[in-house]
C-alpha cells in the first residue's frame, strides 16, 4: 500500500511539473510584429542594428513583378523565431521598445540571419558585410528593386500628414 501511494504521488508531482513548464513556455513565446519587431507577452522588442521592410511595403522582383517584401520579411522572421533560445538587451528606443539581439540554439544571431538572407538591411555598421553578401547573392529584397524602409516610412508619414491637412 505504501509503495503504490508513493508511486502515485510521484506521478502527480511529475504531472504538475510538466504542466507548469508547459504553461511557462506558452507565456514565453515570441510573436512577430513585422520584419524587425517582436513581442513577448507585453514586452515590445526591436531587433538591434537591422531595418526590415514595413509589413505592407512592396518591392519588385527580378522580373519587375510587384510583391509584398514586408510580408516576406515577416514570414522569414516567423521561421527564425522558432529557434530563439536567448536575447540580449541593449536598452530602449525612442518608442519604448527593447533593443535586442536574439540567438538560436546554435548561437547564430537572428538579426544577422535577417540581413544575410536579404530580408533586412544593416542599420549601422554591425552587419554591413552580411548586407554586401546578400546583395551580391541577390537574396531577399536584393533580387530586384526596393525602397529603403527608412525612406518608405518617411514618405508614409509625409503622406499621412498631407491627408490630415487636406481634411481640415
Amino acid at each position: 500500500m505504501k509503495k503504490s501511494f508513493w508511486y502515485i504521488l510521484q506521478i502527480i508531482v511529475w504531472m504538475l511539473v510538466v504542466f507548469a513548464v508547459a504553461r511557462v513556455e506558452g507565456v514565453e513565446k515570441y510573436k512577430v510584429v513585422d520584419g524587425d519587431s517582436l513581442e513577448k507577452g507585453s514586452m515590445r522588442i526591436r531587433l538591434q542594428d537591422i531595418d526590415a521592410p514595413e509589413l505592407f511595403q512592396y518591392c519588385f522582383d527580378k522580373n519587375e513583378q510587384k510583391y509584398y517584401c514586408g510580408k516576406k520579411a515577416y514570414n522569414f522572421l516567423q521561421e527564425l523565431i522558432v529557434g530563439i533560445t536567448s536575447c540580449e538587451k541593449y536598452g530602449k528606443d525612442k518608442y519604448g521598445r527593447w533593443l535586442m539581439e536574439c540567438f538560436d540554439k546554435n548561437g547564430r544571431s537572428i538579426n544577422q540571419q535577417m540581413v544575410l538572407n536579404g530580408w533586412a538591411l544593416s542599420y549601422g555598421d554591425k552587419y554591413n558585410e552580411d548586407e554586401i553578401i546578400a546583395k551580391k547573392m541577390k537574396r531577399g529584397i536584393w533580387q530586384g528593386r526596393f525602397m529603403r524602409p527608412e525612406l518608405f516610412r518617411a514618405l508614409q508619414k509625409k503622406k499621412e500628414n498631407s491627408n490630415k491637412i487636406k481634411k481640415r
